[in-house]
């Protein structure tokens, strides 16, 4: 999809003359697009940072999208934008070691539940992930939630936003990857979409709302009639469900 009207006549007065002025006009103008892809990033800040922090992380990816953008090419700046920035919140994520050991003794001891209970069942319930971990329903979706919001390497990667002009198939891949780094990548996404049929449907349906249709964890309980305490716990059971069944594949 092309640039708007008003968008185009920014990008030529940018591209005209190159200057800090008409390249903060630019930032000025998709500033929302950060805090449209922070807001839907199933992630909390950890110690010491707080969302504005997911914000300014968020911008090192708007401006190296704007860096990058080639106008000629007839695509919307979202399309390209939106991977970039956060892909840029991921990275600067990364650097911090926000688990607490508690929080990774949880992750551990659920992660290998899930692997057992795969193994011997062939399928994920929550009463015999709850049995192989030892533990009951509130150590339990204890454990959902902060998967929900500690798995940082997740869907996020996979699966873009579509929603209007920010869509999959629209996404520019980078210049310099190479065949075999797409046909990884197309790979990885075909596999994520295989095992997202074996996702039951309440948690196939949160997947959906949350990567597809852009919504928040608080919209989707507002869809659902749960709280989003209680999504964050699906979402949480669906990441690592999905983390299990890719392994084994």
């Amino acid at each position: 999809m092309a640039l708007k009207d008003s968008d185009a006549a920014l990008w030529a007065e940018y591209l005209a003359a190159g200057d800090e002025s008409s390249k903060e006009k630019i930032v000025r103008r998709y500033l929302p697009l950060v805090k449209y892809v922070a807001a839907r990033m199933a992630v909390s800040p950890p110690s010491g940072l707080d969302y504005d922090d997911l914000l300014s992380f968020g911008v090192f990816g708007l401006l190296d999208a704007i860096d990058r953008f080639d106008v000629s090419k007839g695509f919307s700046f979202q399309t390209f934008a939106v991977p970039r920035i956060r892909g840029a919140i991921l990275d600067e994520l990364r650097k911090y070691d926000w688990i607490s050991r508690s929080g990774r003794e949880k992750l551990q001891k659920l992660g290998r539940a899930m692997d057992r209970v795969m193994q011997e069942k062939g399928a994920l319930t929550d009463s015999a992930v709850m049995e192989a971990m030892g533990s009951d329903e509130k150590e339990y979706r204890e454990a959902l939630e902060l998967s929900s919001r500690s798995y940082i390497v997740s869907l996020d990667e996979v699966l873009a936003l579509e929603d209007g002009e920010v869509s999959r198939d629209g996404i520019i891949p980078d210049e310099g990857a190479g065949a075999g780094e797409l046909l990884e990548e197309e790979d990885e996404a075909t596999r994520v979409a295989e095992a997202l049929k074996g996702l039951p449907e309440r948690e196939m349906q949160v997947v959906s709302l949350y990567y597809y249709e852009g919504l928040t964890l608080k919209e989707i309980g507002r869809i659902l009639g749960v709280t989003e305490s209680r999504v964050s716990q699906i979402h949480g059971k669906a990441l690592a469900s999905l983390r299990v069944m890719l392994a084994s594949r």
